[in-house]
């Protein structure tokens, strides 16, 4: 086993969408020039490497990205769940036209994410929210280009964010073009479930992306269709993208499975 440092901090809550819990923990780790955020479980939730605070360190954040293959100027994002908030501050310091509200139901993750992960403080660009993220995206529909839903509950999803109802509302939230963006986790017993009912809510326009090794698995929904242009056109886009944000735009559109063809 390797040695690490480790700063413990009790918490109040869990995370994006449950609810609050006075015996669960917030902690971070340090190893190797890596900072970590866990909650409620050894499982790493948020990392950043202290060199580079605002690269995206987690190969799943980075196939989060992806939904720029399919809409790379999006002006209003609305992410639930903050962690240690490597989307929000890549967004943030990368696509500068994007005004991103991230919506977090635990004041001491917010906390920890701007005093260890630095996170910037709200401006015009960027807001958070301590809220319950379904509740939110049932009251804002039509308000946002791109919808990221990041939330788990001890290392499972939260049941609030990832019910029929909730894709449902996540498709009303959504502007005419606009993508949802959600994280599940490919050893989940539940995880076709959840793909199912994202196809529901989205009428099949749904691919996916395996983020290995750790098995981490994107889900892309598509209010709209992107049309056949933009699939047929996605290895010429992904190269720009790389150069733009220095991602690897390539191998992501390798292994990005469209569900069924739309």
């Amino acid at each position: 086993m390797r040695a690490f440092s480790r700063r413990r901090f009790h918490g109040i809550g869990r995370g994006a969408g449950d609810n609050t819990d006075a015996d669960s923990a917030v902690h971070m780790s340090e190893e190797y020039g890596v900072r970590s955020l866990h909650i409620g479980s050894s499982m790493v939730q948020s990392a950043m490497r202290l060199a580079t605070p605002n690269h995206l360190e987690l190969i799943y954040t980075q196939c989060m990205m992806g939904f720029t293959l399919f809409h790379p100027r999006p002006e209003n994002m609305l992410m639930i769940g903050l962690g240690g908030g490597s989307l929000a501050k890549f967004v943030y310091h990368r696509l500068p036209q994007v005004q991103t509200t991230v919506i977090e139901i635990n004041p001491q993750i917010v906390a920890i994410a701007r005093d260890h992960f630095f996170v910037p403080a709200d401006d015009d660009r960027l807001q958070v929210v301590i809220a319950e993220g379904g509740e939110f995206v049932a009251g804002h529909p039509r308000s946002a280009d791109i919808l990221m839903v990041d939330g788990f509950d001890d290392g499972r999803q939260v049941p609030s964010l990832c019910s029929q109802d909730f894709y449902d509302r996540a498709r009303e939230a959504l502007k005419k073009n606009g993508v949802l963006v959600v994280n599940l986790l490919s050893r989940d017993r539940a995880v076709h479930d959840y793909i199912h009912r994202i196809e529901d809510s989205f009428a099949g326009r749904v691919a996916t992306l395996l983020a290995e090794p750790f098995g981490n698995l994107i889900v892309f929904a598509f209010k709209h269709s992107p049309g056949r242009p933009a699939w047929e056109n996605l290895q010429e886009r992904a190269k720009q993208l790389e150069q733009e944000l220095a991602l690897p735009f390539t191998k992501f559109v390798n292994k990005l499975q469209q569900r069924k063809p739309f």
